[in-house]
């Protein structure tokens, strides 16, 4: 275990010099109360890859090959609580290869691609809960990661792009599948002083590239200029089989859902008023079972918003100082095992309104 007296005071400092802030590889491992900031890659790595070679961009070695999963299998137990990650030029907190975890009461900040990573790992078997990222490219990422998984009570606002769930070739196990975001506050997510992402993307809430059979619900999206929710292909994984229900989508929406590709199977039921799309509303966006929803589109059609130039990760100020967990000297050690116990979805309903 590895715990910081301060949360704020306890700094891992990279100095824009050295690749990763902390590299974690030992199963059942704990990191907490403490700040990764100025690194080159990644603030927190947590990862089966044991040859440091392969621990920077990506993680599965340079160019993002594809992980041989035989011969680094996952890391089994970790845990961040209470980390603060900033100005790191990949990601602030990156699980790779990694499961039986537990992500939470941590924050991101000025990443030039996300806050929080959740990657590559079937079944993740990880919970990702009450975090705040901002001033990231993308709050925060899914990509080839599937099955019980959980986003829950996180408030990811005031990135270029809320979260995206992906599916690529780029690395292993796609397609991504199977995983749930519930009781999350995404807002405003138009922040042109932040990172720009290396493939674009700009005022969307919820970006899904080829992510299948998710669940959103009981989540606030306002805010987001694009759009709400975003669904497209990509690399040949279809967008589909995902469920979008029950969540609180505000009027300021310029297109609540927006289908740029021909995607299939996905629903969208009692989330307020009805979708968007670029093109005439498709089929494969549908009720969902049980649910009696009107579904014809409403308004003018949507586009997506144009891509402001943003910062450096370095320009990114730095962020105040956040909560501390409770009484560091003294807590006992918790070790990363038997994570993530019990997901009780009822306890993050749907968040209130912002102010």
């Amino acid at each position: 275990m590895l715990r910081g007296t301060d949360r704020s005071t306890v700094v891992v400092d990279g100095e824009f010099k050295r690749t990763n802030g902390i590299t974690v590889t030992g199963a059942a491992s704990v990191v907490e109360n403490l700040t990764v900031r100025n690194n080159l890659a990644n603030g927190l790595l947590f990862t089966g890859v044991t040859d440091e070679a392969l621990q920077g961009a990506g993680a599965g070695g340079a160019g993002y090959d594809p992980l041989d999963t035989v011969k680094f299998p996952a890391l089994r137990g970790f845990r961040a609580s209470y980390v603060t990650a900033h100005n790191n030029a990949l990601y602030g907190i990156y699980a790779f290869d990694a499961r039986d975890g537990v992500i939470e009461h941590s924050y991101g900040s000025g990443q030039s691609d996300s806050g929080i990573y959740v990657g590559q790992c079937k079944p993740c078997n990880t919970v990702v809960r009450n975090n705040l990222t901002e001033h990231n490219a993308v709050g925060m990422e899914v990509t080839n990661a599937s099955k019980d998984l959980y986003f829950l009570g996180n408030t990811i606002r005031r990135n270029r792009v809320g979260i995206t769930v992906l599916s690529n070739n780029l690395e292993a196990l796609g397609p991504q599948q199977h995983a749930v975001f519930a009781g999350n506050t995404i807002s405003d997510n138009n922040d042109d002083s932040s990172p720009e992402q290396a493939d674009g993307g700009f005022g969307i809430g919820v970006g899904i590239g080829g992510g299948t059979h998710n669940r959103f619900e009981h989540n606030r999206v306002e805010g987001n200029r694009a759009g709400a929710f975003v669904l497209r292909d990509e690399q040949g994984y279809p967008a589909l089989g995902n469920r979008i229900e029950d969540n609180a989508v505000s009027e300021d929406q310029t297109g609540l859902v927006v289908l740029t590709a021909r995607s299939g199977g996905n629903c969208y039921a009692g989330n307020g008023h009805g979708p968007t799309s670029p093109q005439p509303l498709p089929r494969t966006l549908s009720a969902c079972p049980g649910k009696d929803t009107e579904l014809s589109a409403s308004g003018r059609p949507s586009k997506l918003a144009s891509v402001p130039a943003g910062v450096s990760f370095r320009d990114v100020p730095p962020p105040p100082d956040q909560p501390g967990m409770p009484d560091p000297a003294r807590a006992p050690a918790r070790p990363a095992l038997k994570l993530p116990g019990e997901v009780d979805l009822a306890a993050y309903p749907l968040p209130k309104p912002r102010r």
